[in-house]
């Protein structure tokens, strides 16, 4: 699996359109998104193993419940399954949970994607449930795998790139809006 400091692999996938314009229908809910998409911002790429699930709308809809604040710290949100769009769009017309959703739904259907990142669950051969964060340079500064049956916490992703932004050191459970530690700090109290 690529982690930390590698570069994001270059991709080209077809998704389905954020928001509304999502639900336009075939020839008007799609769109193309590459790795120069977006560019200035930073990235949370995270990935699903499969549409029509239990686990993965929970996830998804808890993503997107944090798209603005994402959007306040200049993140833009892509999720990602090996569905194809068009099974992406009827999830979302049929899933009350997800139907608004405000990012895009890329479809990797051929894998590319998640091979090139390692993140193929060897057995189902769909996505393992992998987040990365991105930075606007498009190299990774955090990276995350669960297993098919557990899902993550789409809060913690949106901690991280806080403590990730700062520039700082942030101590265990930091959180926006505490102190940072300043190590000339912590020598001179000893």
């Amino acid at each position: 699996m690529l982690t930390v400091g590698d570069k994001f692999p270059s991709f080209r996938l077809d998704a389905v359109k954020g928001g509304r314009e999502g639900l336009g229908g075939p020839g008007k809910s799609f769109t193309e998104i590459t790795e120069t998409s977006d560019p200035g911002q930073w990235k949370i790429v995270f990935f699903w193993p499969k549409d029509f699930t239990f686990i993965c709308p929970t996830e998804i809809a808890a993503f997107g419940k944090l798209a603005q604040e994402f959007a306040d710290r200049d993140a833009v949100i892509y999720g990602v399954s090996t569905d194809s769009e068009f099974v992406h769009l009827n999830w979302r017309v049929y899933n009350d949970d997800i139907r608004d959703l405000p990012f895009p739904m890329l479809a990797d259907v051929r894998r590319e994607l998640s091979d090139a990142l390692g993140i193929l669950d060897k057995e189902a051969g769909v996505a393992l449930r992998a987040t990365f964060i991105v930075d606007p340079d498009g190299t990774i500064q955090w990276a995350s795998a669960n297993g098919l049956n557990v899902g993550r916490n789409p809060q913690e992703v949106l901690r991280v790139l806080d403590a990730l932004q700062t520039d700082e050191l942030c101590p265990c459970n930091w959180e926006k809006g505490k102190p940072t530690l300043d190590p000339a700090a912590l020598f001179e109290a000893a």
